[in-house]
């Protein structure tokens, strides 16, 4: 089988083309050197076996197998994309209703704890007008002044200092609710209420100021008991003591006999054990009735007692169990810091990524027109060199029929000699230099100039 070759040269680099593909099948590869990509066959489009590009290093999409090139897609992370969770706890506003309850109840507390402080202010006014009563009833029925005075003085400055140790108790108490209200919430008047993780710890707040006003109140009536006692015993005391003197100084007029018969001694002696008697027991009731009445205010201070122990235990255990909470909510504090720090610092993360992926994206849609952009410059380079090749087969098949019909002529009319014969060079618009040998001495075979076409190259 003949191979022709032709070759065209320009003004840059060289192109060569093969003329076997009219010869040959179409699974011949065409190869083109200079632009770095190659075709499979002359009828569709192969796969790209080099890169996009000039030279030997491509740049853009990587080789593969034939078919249609495909891009390497670009993964985003959806959940950078997606909004962040800030959903609301539905249970917050049952958490609010609670927390406006318990301050209701803390409300009302506090309301009965000043309610109780006007009782005992109506109480020492009452006192007072007993004292008073007492002191115009001691005037009445004594010109001097009594000795019980100084002992109803004393009552009274113990309750005027009871009532002054309330009142500042009350202020205390105020300061300590405010104080707890702001440690509790502070910022309550900004409409913040505490999460759901603080409602234990408004009971305990609950527990502990029910706990505090239960001891307060049992303090209260232990100081209130002990004054009575002392109050009972210094009254008891006087009264005693008043009797006494009474007894000891009263005038008994007796009617006396001047009978030297009558033996006085004897009804002297026996009118003092009388009286003596009758004293020892008055005394011995008094002392008895107020032995029971000591007795039982023992009692009842001891059983406060045992329960203001208990009480200041109970306290004691509240309080370390405020020191632990109070730990831990500066612990849940410091984590929370922790999270909000850790969540801005994901947030800027995440907004740098995606700048970086906004910018990536847009870095491939411009490869991506690039790459477009080339694919349709290739394909009209393509089509245009497909144009060229069907001009050369055209031509090369002109070509041939007339080789074939200078080959017959040659075949009727051989050469005598080389003289005879001469070189002719058709006419073409092609790019090549085709030198045909013809003959033009008469028809005759000679053996010597077999019936061959020679073809030379320029």
């Amino acid at each position: 089988m003949n191979r022709q070759n032709y070759s065209m040269r320009g003004g840059g680099g060289g192109r060569s083309y093969s003329a076997v593909s009219a010869i040959i099948p179409s699974s011949h590869r065409a190869g083109f050197s200079g632009g770095g990509f190659g075709f499979s066959g002359v009828g569709g489009l192969g796969g790209f076996s080099g890169g996009l590009g000039g030279g030997r290093s491509p740049v853009g999409f990587g080789g593969g197998p034939p078919g249609v090139g495909t891009i390497q897609e670009v993964t985003v992370n959806q959940s950078l994309l997606a909004p962040l969770n800030l959903e609301i706890d539905p249970s917050i506003h049952q958490v609010r209703k609670d927390e406006k309850e318990q301050i209701k109840t803390l409300n009302n507390k506090f309301a009965s704890f000043i309610d109780k402080v006007r009782f005992l202010e109506q109480q020492n006014k009452v006192l007072e007008t007993k004292w008073t009563l007492l002191q115009d009833q001691g005037q009445k029925n004594n010109s001097g002044k009594s000795n019980l005075d100084p002992l109803f003085e004393a009552y009274i400055n113990n309750l005027k200092r009871q009532l002054a140790n309330l009142l500042n108790e009350r202020g205390r108490m105020d300061g300590e609710l405010k104080n707890m209200q702001d440690l509790a919430w502070p910022d309550l008047g900004q409409e913040e209420v505490p999460g759901a993780a603080d409602v234990p710890m408004v009971a305990l707040f609950q527990d502990v100021d029910a706990a505090y006003m239960n001891k307060v109140e049992l303090e209260a009536k232990v100081d209130a008991l002990t004054d009575e006692l002392n109050f009972l015993r210094a009254l008891y005391d006087a009264e005693l003591a008043q009797l006494s003197v009474q007894v000891s100084d009263t005038s008994v007029i007796l009617s006396m006999d001047n009978n030297r018969d009558l033996d006085l001694s004897s009804i002297i002696a026996e009118v003092k054990a009388q009286y003596e008697d009758i004293a020892n027991r008055s005394r011995a009731e008094a002392e008895a009735w107020y032995q029971t009445k000591f007795e039982e205010l023992q009692a009842t201070a001891g059983k406060h007692g045992d329960d203001l122990r208990n009480t200041k235990g109970e306290i004691s255990e509240l309080n370390r169990l405020i020191q632990r909470i109070r730990s831990e909510i500066e612990n849940t504090r410091n984590q929370c810091a922790t999270l909000q720090t850790a969540i801005g610092d994901s947030e800027e993360r995440g907004e740098l990524a995606l700048k970086d992926a906004k910018a990536k994206i847009i870095d491939l849609e411009d490869a991506l027109q690039k790459a477009k952009a080339d694919m349709a410059r290739q394909l009209r380079e393509y089509q245009e060199l497909m144009n060229v090749k069907l001009a050369l087969d055209i031509e090369i098949a002109t070509y041939r029929k007339l080789l074939e019909g200078e080959e017959s002529r040659w075949g009727q009319n051989p050469c005598r000699n080389n003289s005879d014969c001469r070189f002719t060079l058709p006419k073409t618009t092609a790019p090549t230099l085709l030198l045909h040998y013809s003959c033009i001495a008469p028809a005759h075979h000679h053996p010597l100039h077999p019936p061959l076409p020679r073809l030379l190259a320029p």
